[in-house]
């Protein structure tokens, strides 16, 4: 892997919550950091930080998104870091009481909101011969449901693992794409009674941090999460175990080997 050093940073829903408690860490040790999120007291205390500079910015805009990117290679000489971190809790009932307008403008900014920030930095990344690394925040909803009666935040944040997936193959070596996978933090996403029962937000940081820096392609903090994943994947394994063909039998329907033996078959004959 690259060495990597990042010099600066760009934020969105960095005004607030682990947007922001990452925005002065990064900010504290050295990096110019600029934060994205939506006009109001909290970005303008948030543009009050040293070492931070704020910019007024609707996610699910891809216009504004793009505005945000243009300014952000005008500001630094290169943009090293990009966290597409802005998101909103999502209509809670059960999925048929749920406004399915609600639930598409919900999807608006958690998962449009990230492909427009990927959309818009990912070329100018390309174009650096720096490394450089894209980290989208999904959830531990990403993986399991953790939270009943979200069907729109919970669908969103899946999307978001599989964004990030597929983004992963677009990109050159020199740009890396991560998946920032928060469990339950202390952050304003919910009710304060009930968020304050999270990890702090400034030791979840200390936790996701070193990962970042090393650019893996998974960031977690919540090991609890693990057992959640295994119910899921024990059913599934159970699933695959009585009923599908087995591996060795199921290879010549496997689209990525077959995808690649007719692409080393067709350089074969190219160079007969």
């Amino acid at each position: 892997m690259s060495e990597f050093a990042p010099k600066s940073a760009v934020i969105t829903g960095g005004a607030s919550g682990i947007g922001l408690a990452l925005a002065q860490r990064l900010a504290g040790q050295g990096l110019g950091v600029m934060v994205a999120d939506l006009p109001g007291p909290a970005l303008d205390r948030a543009a009050a930080i040293d070492g931070i500079t704020a910019m007024a910015c609707d996610v699910s805009d891809l216009k504004a998104v793009e505005a945000l990117a243009d300014a952000a290679f005008d500001t630094f000489e290169s943009v090293d870091l990009v966290f597409n971190n802005a998101g909103e809790s999502g209509p809670r009932a059960k999925l048929w009481e749920v406004d399915p307008a609600r639930a598409r403008a919900h999807f608006d900014v958690n998962y449009w909101g990230v492909w427009n920030g990927c959309r818009a930095f990912a070329p100018r990344l390309i174009a650096q011969d720096n490394p450089s690394a894209i980290y989208n925040t999904g959830s531990e909803n990403s993986w399991f449901c953790a939270i009943e009666q979200s069907a729109a935040y919970i669908s969103a944040k899946h999307a978001v693992l599989g964004l990030t997936e597929s983004l992963r193959g677009d990109l050159p070596a020199h740009v890396h794409a991560g998946l920032i996978v928060p469990g339950w933090v202390f952050t304003p996403l919910g009710p304060e009674q009930f968020m304050k029962l999270g990890m702090n937000v400034e030791d979840y940081v200390d936790r996701i941090l070193p990962q970042v820096m090393q650019r893996r392609r998974f960031v977690v903090s919540h090991g609890y999460n693990e057992v959640r994943i295994g119910e899921r994947m024990s059913e599934l394994s159970a699933s695959f175990a009585e009923y599908a063909l087995p591996p060795e039998q199921d290879a010549r329907h496997d689209v990525r080997l077959v995808v690649e033996q007719i692409r080393k078959a067709s350089q074969a004959a190219e160079k007969q």
